[in-house]
């Protein structure tokens, strides 16, 4: 997920969560848009693991090297 889109996505949670805090959807919208908003916040913290796990490995290879060195 690029950051433009991860960015788009994490807009799109905070307006459904206004939506539905702010209003009184029917129940078959709310669950759709519950739905989407899940699965929305599901590929965020895959995105956020993805990156997490690249900044560990390049930080172990930083202190490997500093080790190296001395």
């Amino acid at each position: 997920m690029s950051k433009k889109v991860y960015e788009k996505s994490m807009l799109r949670i905070q307006e459904i969560i206004e939506k539905l805090e702010s209003s009184e959807l029917p129940l078959e919208e709310a669950m759709k848009l519950f739905e989407e908003g899940t699965k929305l916040a599901a590929e965020c913290y895959e995105t956020l693991d993805s990156a997490e796990q690249k900044l560990r490995s390049i930080s172990e290879l930083e202190s490997e090297r500093g080790e190296e060195e001395e």
